[in-house]
C-alpha cells in the first residue's frame, strides 16, 4: 500500500450517484486502473424516466465538451444535439432579437436532453471492466475514517468498503451531510424565491420548429422567464420561470382562464406555439433553485466530493453541469500530481477548484437579472455590442465575460479578473472621451472674441 492511501489496494472506489459526474468519474479512475462501483439511488437513465426535479436540457459549453472529449464521447453524441448559435429574445409585439454568442462560428453552444447524455454516459461505463454499476441501491450510512458505505438495494442493506468514496449525488448529497455530521464544517444552502416548471413546445405543420431552432430562446417579462432550449425532433423544452409566491406566482396561478389570461398578459405568442398549455401547466411539478457551497470538499484520503455536492449552483449561466464534467478532470490531473498522497491530491483539488467555483455562484446569481431584465435593457444591449465589437477586433485582447466562461477553459476567477479589468478600461476610455470633449469645448469658448 503506498504511503498516505487507507484501505486495502484491492478495494474499489466507491462513487455514491451515477449522474454525469459520477459516471464520468467512474470512467476516467477506471482508466487509472482502479476498480469502481457505482451507486445510483434511482432506475438505470437507459431504462428509466428522466431524474425527478431536474431539468431536462443541457446547453454543453467548452468546458463539458472538454471532458467528455477526453474518455472519446463528444463525437458519437452529434446524433443528440442541436447547436445554439446564439439567443432570440422574443419581444412584446412579435419582434425578435437575435443576439449570437461570439464572433467565432465554433463558439455556440450545444443543446442536449439530460437523460439522454446520462444514458451514453452510463452505456460507456458499464462496456468498462473495471466498474460495476448498481442502480436502485441508496446510500444509507458512512464511515468516513474506515471508508465503510452502507448501501440498502431492494430492503436488504449491506457493507461496501472502498479504498475511498466519492459524493456524486448532487446538490442535497447523502455522502456531503453523512461525512459532515459533528465536524466543524460551514455550510451554506440557499434557495432562491423563483421555481421553474418545464414545458414542451412541440413542433409545428411539417415537422418544423415552431421558433428559430439553432438558438436558445428567451421571453423576458416582468416578474417571469421563459427559456427555450431546441430538441432534435424539433421541439423545444421551456422552463418557466416564476416566483414561488405573490402575484403572479406558482402558489397563486392556477385555473385554465388565469394561466390563459396570464401567457396572453406576459409572455404574448407563446400560448400560440403550445397548443396544449394549460394542460401541460397543470401537470408539471414546480421545481426548485438552490446554490450550495461547502468549506469542506473532502475528508482526509477517505472521502471527496465531486459536482453539485460539492457546489451547486442556479442554472443561469448554463454551466452547473459543465462545472461538474470540469471537476472531474481536474480531480483526475492532481491525482496524476500526488501519485502517493491521496489526501494531498484531494486538498490540491479543493485548492484548484473551489475558489472558482465560487465565482461561477455569483456570476450565475447575477445572470438572473440579467436574462430577466438585461436582456430589454438598451443600455445592456449596447454595451454586450460594444464587447462584441471590441473582441472582433482584438480578439486575442478582448473577450466578453460569457465568451470566457463559456467558450473557453480559463478558470472562472481568472475569467472574471479579466472582465472587470476590461470593464476598467471602457470606463477609462469613456471617462477620458468626456474630459476631451469637455477641453475641446473649454477651448472653443476661450477663443471666442468678447462681444
Amino acid at each position: 500500500m503506498t504511503a498516505g492511501h487507507g484501505g486495502h489496494p484491492q478495494d474499489p472506489v466507491a462513487i455514491v450517484g451515477a449522474g454525469l459526474a459520477g459516471t464520468l468519474l467512474a470512467i476516467l479512475l477506471a482508466e487509472r486502473g482502479l476498480r469502481v462501483e457505482v451507486y445510483e439511488r434511482r432506475a438505470d437513465p437507459r431504462t428509466g424516466p428522466a431524474g425527478e426535479g431536474r431539468s431536462v436540457n443541457l446547453g454543453v459549453s467548452a468546458r463539458g465538451i472538454r471532458a467528455l472529449r477526453r474518455i472519446g464521447l463528444w463525437t458519437s453524441l452529434s446524433d443528440l444535439t442541436v447547436p445554439m448559435r446564439g439567443r432570440v429574445v422574443h419581444r412584446p409585439g412579435g419582434a425578435r432579437l437575435f443576439q449570437p454568442y461570439g464572433r467565432d462560428p465554433q463558439e455556440i453552444l450545444h443543446s442536449i436532453r439530460r437523460n439522454e447524455l446520462n444514458a451514453r454516459l452510463v452505456e460507456r461505463a458499464a462496456a468498462h471492466p473495471g466498474i460495476g454499476l448498481f442502480f436502485g441501491a441508496r446510500c444509507v450510512g458512512l464511515d468516513p475514517d474506515q471508508g465503510l458505505l452502507s448501501v440498502t438495494e431492494a430492503g436488504l442493506t449491506r457493507r461496501v468498503r472502498a479504498s475511498f468514496v466519492v459524493g456524486a449525488d448532487g446538490a442535497f448529497s447523502t455522502v456531503r451531510r453523512l461525512v459532515q455530521h459533528g465536524r466543524p464544517v460551514d455550510y451554506r444552502q440557499e434557495f432562491l424565491a423563483w421555481g421553474y416548471k418545464e414545458l414542451t413546445i412541440p413542433p409545428g405543420a411539417g415537422g418544423r420548429s415552431r421558433v428559430p431552432p439553432q438558438a436558445l430562446n428567451l421571453w423576458p417579462a416582468r416578474q417571469g422567464l421563459i427559456v427555450a432550449h431546441p430538441n432534435v425532433d424539433a421541439s423545444h423544452t421551456a422552463t418557466l420561470f416564476l416566483p414561488h409566491r405573490g402575484e403572479p406566482g406558482f402558489t397563486t396561478l392556477a385555473g385554465n382562464e388565469t394561466v390563459t389570461a396570464f401567457f396572453t398578459e406576459r409572455f404574448p405568442g407563446f400560448a400560440a406555439i403550445v397548443p396544449d398549455l394549460t394542460e401541460q401547466y397543470a401537470s408539471r411539478p414546480v421545481g426548485h433553485l438552490v446554490t450550495v457551497g461547502t468549506s469542506a470538499w473532502h475528508h482526509r484520503d477517505r472521502v471527496v466530493l465531486v459536482g453539485d455536492a460539492a457546489h451547486a449552483v442556479y442554472p443561469f449561466y448554463g454551466q452547473g453541469m459543465n462545472s461538474s464534467l470540469e471537476d472531474c478532470l481536474v480531480l483526475d490531473e492532481c491525482l496524476d500530481r500526488h501519485p502517493r498522497d491521496r489526501a494531498a491530491a484531494f486538498a490540491d483539488y479543493q485548492r484548484r477548484r473551489k475558489p472558482h467555483t465560487d465565482v461561477l455562484a455569483a456570476l450565475s446569481a447575477e445572470n438572473f437579472a440579467e436574462l430577466r431584465d438585461g436582456t430589454r435593457s438598451p443600455l445592456r444591449l449596447a454595451r454586450s455590442r460594444i464587447d462584441h465589437a471590441l473582441h472582433r477586433l482584438f480578439p486575442a485582447a478582448w473577450a466578453p465575460l460569457h465568451t470566457m466562461v463559456s467558450h473557453t477553459t480559463l478558470p472562472y476567477g481568472e475569467a472574471l479578473r479579466r472582465a472587470r479589468h476590461q470593464d476598467r478600461m471602457l470606463r477609462w476610455a469613456g471617462a477620458t472621451a468626456v474630459t476631451a470633449a469637455l477641453t475641446a469645448a473649454a477651448v472653443r469658448g476661450a477663443r471666442k472674441p468678447p462681444c
